[in-house]
């Protein structure tokens, strides 16, 4: 019997959009950055910080929008229909004993089961800080805000429970007829092994097969499969970067710029960084690589961002077309791109219409990924 997934096989590979919720107003946001504060607050307010550099990014088609809005949820996910995206990955917060942040938008998203478009969660597990999503704070002494904590058994049941009813949604992104869940930072997890066999028995006892864990990593160095993930999503921008400055070069000015940063700002040529973002590795049933439209992180980082300059739909083709090639040969179900991001702006990071290229990202990535 054919997967769900093999039976509507319309693209040339399996595009899962990373998607943020952060685009409403939530009481601990209102409290830490001000009232009102979403992502929008600070692509509103960036500003160039060289010739040429393209800030402030503006949207078109979908405005400044709230995504407790179901009309602008509708409009993305045929923006991204339309585009041969198969589905959305929604990011979720749960940083223990039950504790969640942005919840609201997935969960309207599964309760009012529209729109009807694939979607899986990743689990983005890491601690915010006080220079998290504000540039204004990143010359402040560094504090938490939250953390992110592993309680242990009871947790992680209680975490499993939580998301069930996503699992066994007909919308659920599976890959060997098992739902996908992504994990953010695989190796900060304590235990990541109890995890993961405590989540496939729960699983099984609830009338599935088990879950496709995926773990974010930055290179094929961070071995996580020995930890029981069934495969790995490579980022390939820490490997890109390290190529072209020099592996060493590139650590101390991290270092450095944590502590004086911004002096000179950290900038890469996109058409660059895309010629390294891939190798044989890749190739791997179990390593999904990571496509990634432009990158600009100073909205949040102001000069102690990095930023990939000259990006564009028509570098952008070029490096989708040599992902595709890379998986050319894996079976369908493995064909797995992550789209680094859907609507990640504040990181410069999105293939949502703006003034500078209207649909100049989703064109083409409907032009190369959709068969003819």
């Amino acid at each position: 019997m054919q997967s769900k997934n093999e039976m509507l096989i319309i693209a040339r590979a399996r595009v899962i959009a990373y998607y943020l919720p952060q685009f409403h107003p939530i009481p601990e946001n209102d409290e830490w950055w001000g009232k009102g504060f979403t992502e929008w607050t600070n692509v509103g307010k960036a500003k160039p910080l060289f010739k040429g550099h393209n800030q402030p990014r503006i949207p078109s088609d979908l405005g400044y929008y709230d995504l407790r809005m179901p009309e602008i949820r509708e409009a993305q996910a045929e923006l991204a229909r339309n585009a041969g995206i198969e589905g959305f990955m929604y990011w979720h917060y749960w940083f223990g004993n039950g504790r969640t942040l942005l919840e609201r938008p997935f969960a309207e998203v599964l309760k009012s089961r529209k729109p009807d478009f694939p979607f899986c969660l990743g689990w983005a597990n890491h601690s915010w800080s006080n220079h998290e999503w504000n540039p204004d704070t990143q010359w402040n002494r560094k504090s938490s805000l939250i953390e992110q904590t592993y309680p242990g058994k009871e947790d992680n049941e209680n975490h499993f429970f939580s998301v069930l009813e996503a699992f066994v949604d007909k919308r659920y992104i599976t890959i060997d007829d098992k739902p996908a869940f992504l994990i953010y930072n695989p190796l900060g997890i304590t235990n990541a092994n109890e995890l993961i066999n405590s989540w496939n028995n729960l699983a099984i006892k609830n009338g599935l097969k088990g879950i496709h864990f995926i773990g974010l990593v930055p290179s094929l160095k961070n071995d996580i499969i020995k930890l029981g993930f069934d495969a790995m999503n490579k980022g390939g921008q820490w490997v890109a970067e390290s190529t072209i400055k020099g592996r060493i070069r590139r650590i101390l000015y991290d270092k450095i710029n944590a502590y004086i940063g911004g002096i000179k700002l950290d900038c890469y040529d996109y058409k660059e960084i895309i010629k390294y973002m891939f190798n044989d590795e890749d190739k791997n049933e179990n390593v999904y690589p990571t496509i990634l439209s432009q990158w600009d992180r100073s909205p949040r980082s102001g000069r102690r961002a990095v930023i990939y300059t000259n990006s564009n739909p028509d570098y952008f083709k070029i490096h989708v077309n040599q992902a595709l090639d890379i998986i050319e040969h894996k079976e369908y179900q493995h064909k797995i791109l992550f789209l680094k991001s859907w609507n990640e702006w504040a990181e410069g990071n999105y293939v949502e219409p703006d003034l500078l290229y209207g649909h100049g990202y989703l064109d083409t990535l409907r032009d190369v990924i959709k068969i003819k």
